[in-house]
């Protein structure tokens, strides 16, 4: 498992690389000066070309994409036009709270989703295979920003269990800071919850079947054995490998979550 996950984290990084070559090709492409919208409408041309050659604008698209890269392998992102500072700073400022947040949720969701998946899977055809995926359906049908509010609305304004916003750092303590994500957490990892549930029952459901559970089971293993030592271990590859897209996923939705508890994380 451990090989497997080195694998899947190695084979990330060109995908990486393509990504960020074909997001510096369209962002080449989209119409506009970035030098002209700098220096403003009252800008004089020698203005606006001084700004290009400062910026590096005035070079080509191939010396600029390789002094990017460059400068990226430096951990050099550079300066932000809008905020006036390093992007390196700004993100390591705000990173953290960000993470914490997909962490949290990621943690969440594949815990309850593994606990809901083989449940379900055991008891297959059942009320509680059936409630089991209602709930996934559910989870994956309603939008992270209305359950962000509704969990506000509920939790915070009426019953008063948890702040309505906010970040509580780690070092003023593990409970302020766990109280002041769980709800965003839940919000953020309800969705994925209920995809990994219905990947794990899958799963559970295909390996029970084959040949070395049924020969576990023939030898008087117990079934919490069965479960645990033989199904689990092969029920886990799908999920690990889905796992690397769900990562960027609640990376991606932690933007409209900070926005709804008002985290500061990167996305504001």
């Amino acid at each position: 498992m451990g090989r497997y996950l080195v694998y899947r984290l190695l084979s990330a990084i060109p995908v990486l690389l393509i990504v960020s070559l074909l997001s510096f090709l369209i962002i080449f492409l989209v119409p506009g000066d970035p030098a002209s919208e700098i220096a403003g409408p009252g800008a004089s041309a020698d203005e606006v070309s001084r700004i290009r050659q400062s910026l590096g604008l005035d070079q080509h698209v191939g010396i600029r994409m390789l002094a990017w890269y460059q400068r990226l392998l430096q951990g050099d992102l550079g300066q932000s036009i809008l905020l006036n500072r390093s992007v390196t700073t700004a993100i390591l400022e705000r990173a953290p709270v960000t993470l914490s947040l997909a962490g949290l949720a990621l943690v969440l969701s594949l815990g309850l989703a593994l606990v809901l998946g083989v449940v379900a899977a055991v008891r297959q055809n059942t009320w509680v295979d059936q409630s089991a995926m209602t709930m996934a359906l559910l989870g994956l049908s309603l939008p992270d920003f209305w359950v962000g509010l509704v969990m506000i609305y509920l939790f915070a304004v009426l019953l008063g269990w948890f702040p309505t916003g906010g970040y509580v750092e780690m070092s003023k303590g593990v409970g302020p800071w766990l109280r002041s994500l769980i709800m965003p957490a839940t919000a953020l990892g309800l969705a994925q919850l209920g995809l990994l549930a219905r990947i794990t029952r899958a799963t559970m459901l295909e390996v029970l079947r084959q040949d070395y559970v049924r020969t576990a089971r023939a030898k008087g293993a117990p079934e919490r054995h069965v479960i645990g030592r033989h199904a689990l271990a092969n029920t886990l590859i799908p999920v690990v490998t889905v796992i690397g897209i769900i990562v960027g996923i609640l990376l991606g939705g932690a933007v409209v979550v900070e926005s709804v508890f008002a985290l500061p994380g990167v996305g504001r």
